[in-house]
């Protein structure tokens, strides 16, 4: 079998595909459409967030078997025709999902203690200690929305706190140990925070808006490592001018590119203007899940699922 690879990965993932067999081809550089007319040749396809496969693009391979995402969402495949077209597609949450629940943990406390503006008032020559001053995580509740790799990644996190975690999601009976799984009617009456792991679906695009804000009984943080087409952000601006959003913890934004690779398609909107000035929001260049160790095991992920349905 003949896999392309059209992003860089760890070496562990050509190294042993090579190892068992598979024939690997890399092209980091051609365009799409460069791809598509060579694409009939292979069997298999690894990627990031190149670009998008879309109904053109697979009605090209038409000897493909699988298409293998090093990352935990499928959104830039299209699954319904590939999956009618026999494609087999595999993601790797498992790789990633420890370093999203390490990165949603350091940006709530990073915000509970001010740790971004004190850092940066010090690297100033201001010493304002009162100004400073945090809340401890201790005694608050915790709403996730979406409890599946992530969203249960970050629930053990919390274990070491003591705080009440909810959780709502579309799946029925997902709760665990470590979260309790309620309505969304329940968690929006009770959290004191709030943290995305939701994959992005037509369901969830904009599932953040003034109307969802609204319906919080008290006002709330926001964590989102998940999607940034989630939370409408000139609502997001608003809900933090009047104070219903305490502050936020951005590791995706509304803005990004398909490919993740750069910010924005175009000029700079003006509600983002808003959130890099705001001192009560931080916000990491969708880095959650991208980490030193987590390459390495997104790209074993990949592996073994790859020799799992075919050697």
């Amino acid at each position: 079998m003949k896999i392309l690879h059209l992003d860089t990965n760890h070496p562990l993932l050509i190294n042993q595909l090579q190892d068992l067999g598979f024939t690997n081809h890399e092209d980091y550089t051609a365009s799409k459409k460069a791809i598509e007319a060579k694409i009939h040749d292979y069997d298999g396809i690894v990627l990031r967030s190149r670009f998008t496969i879309d109904k053109t693009f697979l009605d090209h391979a038409t000897r493909l078997k699988f298409i293998g995402r090093v990352g935990a969402g499928l959104e830039n495949i299209d699954c319904d025709y590939a999956l009618q077209k026999g494609v087999h597609l595999i993601s790797a949450p498992e790789g990633n999902r420890n370093a999203v629940g390490e990165h949603s943990l350091a940006l709530l406390l990073a915000l509970f203690n001010k740790l971004n503006k004190a850092n940066t008032e010090v690297r100033h020559g201001k010493w304002l200690r009162e100004d400073n001053r945090g809340i401890e995580l201790d005694g608050k509740t915790v709403g996730l929305i979406g409890y599946g790799n992530m969203g249960k990644a970050f629930a053990k996190k919390l274990r070491g706190f003591d705080v009440e975690v909810l959780g709502y999601d579309i799946k029925p009976n997902v709760g665990d140990e470590n979260c309790t799984q309620v309505s969304l009617e329940e968690l929006q009456r009770k959290a004191d925070v709030l943290s995305l792991h939701t994959p992005e679906t037509p369901s969830t695009i904009n599932m953040v808006n003034e109307n969802f804000i609204n319906h919080f009984t008290k006002p709330f943080w926001l964590i989102n490592t998940a999607r940034g087409k989630s939370v409408v952000t000139k609502d997001l601006v608003s809900a933090l001018q009047s104070g219903k959003i305490l502050g936020a913890g951005l590791d995706v934004l509304e803005y990004e590119k398909t490919s993740f690779e750069n910010l924005f398609s175009t000029e700079i909107p003006e509600d983002f203007q808003h959130l890099i000035h705001s001192k009560n929001v931080i916000i990491t260049p969708h880095v959650a899940g991208w980490t030193i160790e987590s390459k390495e095991k997104l790209a074993q992920t990949i592996v073994d699922k790859i020799k799992s349905k075919f050697c």
